[in-house]
């Protein structure tokens, strides 16, 4: 089968989960569940760039097993920290904004956004996969794999120190900005855009792989601008005070030294 084919039958396993996603939100009543279907949804569109592809089988291997780790990893986090709470505020906004027709309008708005996202994104784990040279582990595998070894621990070292911050009754209404949290505020978002700069790294040693560049820059980017960073940051500078202040002192998004400020 030829790049595009596999690429087109990744985004058909896409809808299909995105159906059955859609499909489940409508019996629980909670449009949440996509996000815990967002790591699965790239473990089952690379095992499906897994099973169609004829590239160098160790890095084959090695793709798939980070994706594995990294999907899994998140899936079972936002599961964990999500399913108590019920429907995210967000969806019940537009719940209650479009009544009777949110049923369809979710699958549209919600599932079908995402999926289409997740399959533009999922380009360099195709990439990586598909072509068989170089037939050997080089440099750029090592570096890709060490700056989603990078990412990764960010992402969930950082999860699990704001879990963790959370679970003492001490700190409700406190900003956390502890461990990773002292050297960026968004130590999670930082981890999962480097996850994503790792992959195409890894791509990057094959013929098209360079073609897949805009899959890490649309990560970057959403996470930074559209629903990472700025989405979160509007409700914290409500909700807490003191973020004011962790604002000036704390990088947004790189991890630097913070700032000292005068008192």
């Amino acid at each position: 089968m030829s790049f595009l084919l596999v690429y087109l039958l990744g985004f058909a396993i896409v809808l299909l989960l995105m159906l059955m996603v859609w499909g489940t939100s409508l019996l629980l009543k909670d449009s949440s569940i996509i996000d815990i279907f967002w790591g699965l949804g790239f473990v089952a569109v690379a095992y499906t760039y897994n099973v169609f592809s004829e590239g160098f089988a160790m890095r084959e291997t090695i793709v798939f097993v980070l994706v594995i780790l990294w999907g899994v990893r998140l899936s079972a986090h936002l599961a964990y920290r999500n399913l108590p709470k019920g429907e995210d505020f967000r969806y019940q906004k537009w719940r209650e904004q479009h009544g009777d027709s949110y049923w369809w309008i979710s699958f549209f708005r919600v599932n079908l956004l995402q999926g289409v996202i997740m399959w533009i994104v999922s380009a360099p784990l195709l990439a990586a996969q598909f072509s068989d040279t170089p037939d050997s582990i080089t440099a750029l595998d090592i570096i890709g794999i060490v700056v989603w070894a990078i990412g990764f621990t960010f992402e969930a070292l950082g999860d699990w120190q704001l879990m963790q911050f959370k679970r003492n009754p001490a700190n409700k209404g406190k900003v956390m900005d502890q461990g990773l949290w002292r050297y960026t505020r968004h130590p999670n978002y930082f981890g999962d855009a480097m996850v994503w700069w790792g992959f195409f790294l890894i791509a990057l040693n094959t013929p098209n792989g360079f073609l897949t560049i805009f899959s890490p820059l649309i990560m970057t980017f959403l996470l930074m601008r559209v629903s990472g960073v700025a989405m979160l940051e509007r409700t914290l500078k409500e909700t807490k005070p003191a973020y004011k202040q962790y604002i000036e002192s704390t990088s947004a998004f790189f991890p630097m030294p913070p700032k000292k400020l005068e008192s």
